[in-house]
This record gives C-alpha cells, structure tokens and sequence, in this order.
C-alpha cells in the first residue's frame, strides 16, 4: 500500500468513526422519543409537527400579552416541611419584582374578575346581593364567615395551593424579565426537593400516571435549564446558549443507566394531558362575559381572538389523549382518585415553598400550579360542558386569574421543551467526538 493510499484510508475510517460517534450520541438520548406513545394512540412525530408549526408560534405571541406575562406570587412563604431552609446566595437565582407603575392598571384592580365592570366593584356588590339574599340584617362577622367558607369551596375544587394574592407579600412579576434558565442551583438542595416531589407517588393510587406527570415536568424543566445556560460571561456581556453536555448528562442513556430517553417520552405524556385541559375547557373561555381585562379594550379583544384560535386549534388535535381511560372507574372510584390527585399535588405546590433558588421557585410555583389546573379542568368536565352561556349567572366552575395564567404558561414551557428537542436533535447529531 502507498503512503497515499494509506493516508487516504485513514482519513476514511476517521470519517466514518466521527459520523459514527455524532450518530451515536443522538440515538443515545432519542433512541425511545419516536412511534406511539404508552397508553395513547398519538405518535411523537405528530406532536413534534403540530407543536412547532401549529401551537408554539401563537402560545408565544399570547405569552407576551400583559395578560399573561405579569404573574402575582408569594415568593416569602416559609417551607412547611422542614427547617433547615436557607435562601440562594447566587446572583442568577434573584427575581426582580414589578414597580407598582410597571403593571397595567387593569391588573391591580382585580385578581378574579375579567371584566371592565368588575374592575367597579363589581365583586363587592356581587357580594352584597349575595348575602343580602339571605339576610340583610347579618353581622360583620356572619358576612365574614360566609366569605370564609366561599374561599373553601373555592380551595376544595383546586389541585394545587395558590398564593393568597392579596397579601403584602405577593409581588407581581414580569415572567418576559425574569426568564426560567440555569441559575447554579444544584446539590444536595436541590435533589431535596425532588426526592420529596417524588415521594408524593407513594400517597397516589394511579402511581403509574403521577410518575409520569411528574417525570414529564422534570425532563421539561431539565430541556430549559440545558438550552438556557451560562455558557460565558465577561464584562460586556452573558452568552445563554444550548449546553450540549449538560443535555446528555440528563438524558444519555448511557450517563442515566437507560433512563434519559424514557423520561423524554414522559414529556410528551404531559403535552397531551395539558394539551387535552386546553381543548375541554374552551366553553369556559367562549363566554361573552369573559375577557382577558388588563384595562387596555383594543388590546384586550385582539388577545382574547388569539386565546381562542388557540384554542379551537388545541380542539382540533386529531389524536387527543383519553383521559377516560386513565380516570376508568365507577363513580365512588373517580371520586377517590379525584380527591388523591387533589392532595398529592397540593401537597408538591406547598414543597415548591422549599425551594431555595427563588428564580426556581418561581418557575417551580407557576408550572406546578398549571398542571394542577389542568388537571382541574380534566376532572370538571361534566361542570364546563353544563355552563350557561348568559352572562348575568355565575357557572359553577370558575378559574382565578392566576389559574388561567400558570395554566397557559406551564403548557408554554412544555411547548418551548418540545420545540427545543429539534434544536438538540441537530446539534448532538453534529457533534464530533
């Protein structure tokens, strides 16, 4: 053999070995994330097109709306389960809050209400009539009562804790200004926090499907902090960019020990679940008395057009997931399995308090809350499909404002994750090793 013909062949099989290598590596973290998924008749490849062309370019533009960017929460709420709580020292886990001027007025003057007539007062004298009704002369502590236990059913329906948004301790906070990214938070904290999000699954009869969700939501949040991460910093500048390494470390299949690529699928078990809460509960947004008021009307109409094309287009989905089939039971069934998906994920919104990384409890918070609001919507589909249409009544399902905003952003981030497996797909693919 010549020298040339030597070189030759080796540049060959060095070719060969790199594509081998580069191939490797996708297969290795995308191997399972591909055909039919388990316990439903959608395929992956489906939901990658419908996402990236369909949903994800509207979801995106009706997240920059005032409506839904500006968040009110509690970021001070004590850790109800263990004392040894410490606050994050690292720069990139602070959040900056709202200045009162920075939110729309529309906002501010009502958490509940989606009309220009609440923002009046309407809940007051909705109150008053209420109460009225039963007994004008009623005290000042009878009324609080009855308020009282109004705030309980409201509670009793919910799948997770909301912040008491009235309290001085509440903030609002601009989720454009404050973007879910790496931040440093890691350890033994951080693994706390986990481990005890996980243990919830010992309390829930479907343990199958709570492993599912919550594996779904752990894989979608690991995809944003891996697209979004530090890559440098100097003094003119932060580069956030895809790190490549720290997605493989999450997902490999061989750094997991086989597990990465099935908590992938998991992501997609939880894009159909939120994805079906999205398409059962457009009754409740088709109402002509409801709208997304933030006291701006040209705005406030154009976003509510958008919230229900998205909707409608949701509706539309061709492979649905079928939450009979996982809800199956008698009557006496559904309702234990309601009220033990009720308790474990109240229980997961209050460890978010736990979490010492106030950029990640944040996050934490809100797409913790829009899973336990979907899952609301999926067990109250008998209520949404029985609401009145008239304006003047009050159906007896209802969504507070922080509800219809961490809904529609959680599904947001699970969307994002979605899209961003493309990007990883191709750069894992040309990676070299």
């Amino acid at each position: 053999m010549t020298m040339k013909s030597f070189i030759l062949l080796a540049l060959s099989l060095t070719s060969v070995h790199t594509t081998t290598a580069a191939g490797s590596a996708a297969h290795r973290c995308f191997c399972q994330v591909t055909g039919t998924l388990d316990d439903c008749a959608c395929d992956v490849e489906t939901i990658d097109r419908f996402n990236n062309k369909e949903i994800f370019p509207k979801l995106q533009k009706l997240l920059s709306s005032d409506y839904f960017r500006f968040y009110k929460v509690n970021l001070n709420n004590p850790c109800p389960f263990w004392t040894d709580h410490s606050q994050c020292g690292l720069k990139y886990c602070a959040v900056k809050p709202c200045t009162p001027g920075e939110v729309p007025e529309g906002l501010k003057s009502s958490s509940y209400k989606y009309s220009e007539a609440a923002s009046q007062d309407l809940e007051e004298c909705e109150k008053a009539e209420k109460l009225g009704a039963v007994n004008g002369s009623l005290s000042d502590e009878t009324r609080q009562a009855l308020q009282e236990w109004k705030k309980h059913d409201d509670e009793s329906d919910r799948f997770c804790m909301l912040d008491d948004v009235d309290s001085p301790e509440s903030q609002y906070v601009d989720l454009l200004l404050n973007p879910e990214r790496f931040t440093g938070y890691k350890g033994p904290e951080a693994w706390r926090i986990w481990n005890s999000i996980y243990e919830e699954n010992c309390l829930c009869v479907e343990k199958r499907a709570f492993f599912r969700l919550i594996s779904g939501l752990h894989a979608s949040i690991n995809i944003h902090l891996s697209a979004r991460y530090l890559l440098d910093e100097n003094w003119f500048e932060m580069k956030w960019s895809h790190n490549v390494s720290e997605f493989q470390l999450r997902f490999d299949k061989e750094l997991t020990e086989g597990e990465g690529p099935k908590r992938l699928r998991n992501l997609y078990f939880l894009y159909l679940i939120e994805l079906r809460a999205l398409a059962k509960i457009l009754p409740y947004f088709e109402r002509p008395a409801f709208h997304l008021y933030t006291g701006q009307p040209t705005e406030d109409n154009e976003k509510k057009k958008l919230l229900l094309e998205l909707l409608h287009m949701a509706k539309l989905f061709p492979l649905h997931f079928d939450e009979t089939a996982l809800f199956a039971g008698n009557k006496k069934e559904a309702m234990k399995l309601k009220e033990d998906f009720k308790l474990t994920f109240k229980n997961i919104s209050r460890i978010m308090d736990c979490v010492e990384c106030f950029k990640c409890r944040l996050w934490g918070k809100l797409q913790t809350q829009g899973l336990g609001t979907a899952l609301k919507i999926l067990f109250s589909e008998r209520q949404i499909e029985a609401m009145p249409n008239a304006s003047n009544t009050n159906p007896s399902f209802q969504l507070s404002r922080q509800e219809i905003v961490s809904l529609f952003n959680a599904f947001g981030r699970i969307s994002t994750s979605v899209r961003e497996l493309d990007n990883f797909r191709s750069l894992l693919s040309n990676l070299k090793q």
